[in-house]
């Protein structure tokens, strides 16, 4: 039996969707929330799904953040996209955060649950829409990867001051930051401070400035 939370905004889509699993003989609704805090929340009394099933665009944590969140946190549970966005960069952002599949809103019911049960079996899953646009942008974020590597190494930079710095580019404050990956203000101020340090530059602007100019943001 798979067992699924279902994390969606909307009231009625999260019924609707509750209803056609539900008629499935392999597959149980956990819970339903309405946003991703609610999830966590669902996750941190242990009740823990075989896979969360969460829309894109919710509230103040969206579904990206929950979905890097949740993975690291959790990295056995399996995560699939499901939302209107149908646009390959936001796919592909999903798909870099950790879900294991990403699916189109406007999919037929087969498809939904074909790709559910993909998923389940430790397969990757895009809706077929986005499947060839996709591969395409993985094609080109290959190549990118082996770029961002070496500068990481060289400016001994670690993934979450990465992070950190996207957010920063992005016009986040430091308590916003802290807010949206579970970090201390304090902890973000610190990761702050040593990006400065070690890229060698002079404020906030230089490090974004840096940070274009060596294409770790994009």
């Amino acid at each position: 039996m798979i067992q699924i939370l279902l994390v969606d905004d909307h009231h009625l889509v999260r019924c609707g969707f509750r209803l056609i699993l539900e008629t499935q003989d392999d597959i149980a609704v956990l819970a339903d929330v309405e946003s991703a805090e609610a999830a966590l929340d669902v996750l941190k009394i242990n009740h823990r799904p075989d896979m969360i099933l969460t829309d894109i665009n919710m509230g103040e944590m969206g579904g990206i953040a929950l979905i890097e969140f949740a993975k690291q946190k959790y990295p056995d549970i399996k995560i699939l996209a499901l939302t209107m966005e149908n646009d390959k960069h936001i796919a592909a952002n999903a798909l870099r955060a950790g879900a294991d599949g990403y699916l189109v809103k406007d999919s037929s019911c087969d498809e939904v649950l074909f790709g559910i049960r993909q998923v389940a079996k430790g397969e990757k899953y895009i809706s077929g829409s986005l499947s060839a646009s996709c591969l395409n942008e993985y094609k080109n974020y290959a190549g990118r990867a082996l770029d961002l590597n070496r500068i990481l190494l060289k400016y001994d930079i670690s993934e979450r001051e990465l992070h950190v710095l996207e957010l920063i580019a992005e016009g986040y404050t430091n308590g916003e930051i802290a807010d949206r990956i579970f970090l201390s203000k304090r902890t973000v101020e610190g990761h702050r401070q040593k990006l400065i340090e070690k890229t060698n530059t002079k404020n906030t602007a230089g490090l974004v400035r840096f940070g274009f100019h060596h294409m770790l943001l994009h």
